[in-house]
């Protein structure tokens, strides 16, 4: 979708927005649920979400994002940018990117190097192979971060993949996200490459040995129509629901592909 071409309809809106890039994917490491913050290229990116959101005529009225810094700034900047600093803002874990275990903190080529560029692949983006669990001594455990604290430890990730991630965000959906929308609000959900798969996963109905195939681009607001039964008005490709370039998103989303080969 590109820019100035969104016309407002009588469909709900839901609008999906990977943050930005972070320093800790400019180092090249695994991240997940580390809290790593916004690069400057990051920053750039979310401030470029806001000027097409705002170009595009989008009347915000909520928005949800994780409990993690780069997703909670990326929202913040384009907020700002589209002068709805005042938004009310909910966030949860749930909307989390997807845990890594014990790769989280390690460098992407070195692992790959240790365990074999297949393996490391099948960690990546197969759908129900998770990464090892995390292990006692990783230096790096985001687990021990206060605001997991008051998580019961039956839900609290050791790894995740991404069916585990549609699991655990799904509830979330359901019970805040579809109740806003249900409301007649306008939401733009702040996340992250895997949290926001899994939830396209689930609109789209893409299929588990499918969604591996399925990259979401850094930065970039994706536009979903809904119906009343918050169901998709139209069925075509993720990337066609981007704001701006296409040919941009394309090329974003090959970048997050070829990043997954390690």
């Amino acid at each position: 979708m590109r820019s100035g071409a969104y016309a407002p309809a009588m469909a709900t809106t839901l609008v999906l927005l990977r943050h930005g890039q972070s320093t800790w994917n400019a180092d090249n490491l695994f991240t997940g649920w580390w809290d790593a913050d916004l690069s400057a290229l990051g920053e750039e990116e979310a401030r470029t979400a806001g000027r097409l959101m705002a170009e595009a005529g989008l009347l915000l009225d909520v928005v949800h994002t994780s409990v993690q810094t780069r997703a909670v700034r990326t929202a913040n900047i384009a907020l700002d940018v589209m002068d709805l600093a005042w938004l009310p803002v909910r966030r949860h874990w749930r909307l989390n990117e997807r845990h890594y275990g014990d790769l989280t903190g390690r460098d992407k080529a070195e692992t790959a190097a240790r365990y074999g560029d297949e393996q490391v692949h099948v960690w990546r983006r197969s759908y129900d192979v998770p990464p090892p669990p995390l292990a006692p001594d990783n230096p790096y455990t985001p687990n021990h971060d206060r605001r997991y604290a008051g998580l019961s430890p039956d839900v609290l990730p050791a790894s995740e993949c991404l069916a585990d991630v549609v699991a655990r965000m799904l509830p979330y959906w359901f019970d805040a996200i579809v109740a806003d929308l249900a409301a007649g609000r306008t939401v733009l959900v702040a996340a992250h490459g895997n949290s926001l798969r899994a939830l396209v996963k689930h609109l789209d109905g893409i299929a588990d040995d499918a969604i591996a195939q399925v990259n979401i681009p850094t930065g970039i607001p994706l536009v979903y129509e809904l119906d009343a039964a918050f169901h998709p008005t139209a069925a075509v490709p993720v990337l066609e629901r981007a704001l701006g370039d296409v040919a941009a998103a394309q090329a974003a989303a090959a970048a997050v592909a070829a990043q997954a080969r390690g």
